[in-house]
């Protein structure tokens, strides 16, 4: 479940047959089961968000994304306005 959090720019690739060989930014994010919170608005994933300066630096240095896949602890997110 989830992808690299990492980007890549100046990716040279054929994806459309019709389109021809082009060059595109490529971005993902890696996801995981939501959080009660998230839960509401979203129930099937949600960002994993890396809130402690050992996990940045497991991410930069390579750590495979599953040991750090998971959802952020009910009570650190604050909903500053309501979603449509």
């Amino acid at each position: 479940m989830g992808c690299s959090v990492t980007g890549v720019r100046g990716w040279t690739s054929v994806r459309k047959v019709k389109d021809g060989e082009t060059t595109d930014d490529l971005y993902a994010f890696l996801t995981c089961q939501p959080n009660d919170e998230v839960k509401a608005i979203h129930p099937r994933a949600m960002p994993v968000i890396l809130t402690e300066q050992g996990e940045w630096e497991a991410w930069m240095n390579g750590a495979p994304a599953v040991e750090l896949q998971r959802p952020l602890p009910d009570g650190l997110l604050e909903l500053i306005e309501e979603p449509n």
